[in-house]
């Protein structure tokens, strides 16, 4: 009894040995290569439990998992050259996946991702370096880094198609100077925005003398105009004074020059101003001088409207009229007390004239005016 259960039990593990070794199961993120004897013979891509040749440490059947994902490999601080002699410190990354596992266990020795990775890094690191060669200093830090991308995957996807990989992008993360070329580009660069901002300053003050040409321009313009206006009001003013005064005045020109005499006597023989030295015989004195033997004054005939015409009284009934007197006669003239040797005498003015300037002057008197001394 006891041997037969020892024999069933031996006969039960080899069971579980045979299928244990011929079970193998694929995940989602994995693809499988069945190899007999070294010959591939079939790809599972699907996920699943899938069964072989049991004992494949005998060479009858093997199975080699690869990643059926997307894989990256980077490039860190690269070292390039562009076309014009600098350098730039580029970090780059590529994202691949195997397409083809038949062709890559073909194509890889062993069908080992690690020798694959490094070709493609090896094409990677050269279409870079071509890449920024053939590209101008400001060409890699321009909106051009897109089309470098771009041409730098079209020259590793033909190697990568040849492992049956296929180069899904490639991206560059970094593009640096070296510590070299800062400094130089630094300078440049600031050298471009003072040059820049001199030419803003420039603009901008040529823009402030136009304004201000076109202002001042504007300016004058107006108080050119603003002062003929005036000068045509003001020409216009005394033109309408002066035919009001003609108007006026015209109706009797000996009682205009009578007026306007007077008016200058006021002025001229108030006290406490400068004195001007005249001859009794100037024509500013014309109204002071006695006119004919009588002594009377100039006569000067008043406007119709200011005329004054006395009335006598009545006479009463049965009187006699009254006889008017007869002039009495005319007041001696006074005579002249020679005049000093050497110096010129003061010509006596007339009690007339005198009384005629007193009445004609201010009853308070200016301080300013001048006073007029007669020689």
């Amino acid at each position: 009894m006891s041997n037969r259960f020892y024999g069933g039990l031996l006969f039960l593990t080899a069971v579980f040995l045979v299928v244990w070794s011929s079970v193998f199961v694929v995940n989602e993120r994995e693809q499988a290569v069945v190899l007999r004897f070294g010959q591939i013979q079939r790809v599972i891509t699907e996920p699943g439990l899938y069964f072989k040749l049991p004992f494949g440490f005998a060479s009858a059947d093997a199975v080699q998992m690869l990643p059926d994902r997307l894989l990256r490999s980077d490039l860190a601080d690269l070292e390039v050259q562009v076309s014009g002699g600098a350098r730039y410190v580029v970090d780059a990354f590529m994202v691949y996946r195997i397409s083809d596992a038949r062709r890559f266990r073909a194509g890889v020795q062993g069908g080992q991702l690690e020798i694959a990775e490094q070709r493609l890094l090896t094409r990677f690191n050269s279409a870079i370096r071509d890449t920024y060669g053939r590209r101008s200093f400001d060409s890699a830090l321009s909106a051009s880094r897109a089309e470098m991308m771009v041409e730098i995957r079209d020259q590793v996807r033909p190697e990568a198609s040849a492992l049956g990989i296929t180069l899904e992008d490639v991206r560059i993360s970094r593009t640096d100077l070296t510590a070299e070329v800062s400094e130089t580009t630094y300078r440049r660069m600031e050298s471009e925005r003072l040059t820049e901002a001199e030419r803003l300053r420039a603009e901008g003050q040529v823009s402030a003398r136009e304004i201000r040409a076109a202002a001042d321009r504007e300016s004058s313009e107006t108080l050119a105009t603003a002062r003929r206006d005036a000068v045509i009001l003001q020409g216009e003013g005394e033109a309408e004074r002066n035919a009001t005064y003609a108007n006026v005045f015209g109706r009797n020109t000996e009682f205009f020059e009578f007026y306007r005499s007077m008016q200058a006597y006021r002025t001229s023989l108030q006290s406490g101003g400068p004195q001007m030295v005249l001859s009794p015989n100037s024509e500013f004195f014309r109204y002071f001088k006695a006119d004919g033997q009588d002594g009377a004054m100039p006569s000067v005939e008043l406007p119709e409207t200011s005329a004054v015409t006395p009335v006598n009284p009545p006479t009463p009934a049965g009187a006699t009229p009254a006889v008017p007197a007869e002039p009495a006669e005319p007041p001696a003239e006074p005579t002249p007390s020679p005049a000093p040797s050497g110096g010129s005498s003061q010509a006596p003015v007339p009690a007339e004239s005198s009384t005629a300037a007193e009445a004609l002057s201010p009853a308070d008197g200016a301080a300013n005016a001048p006073a007029v001394q007669i020689q």
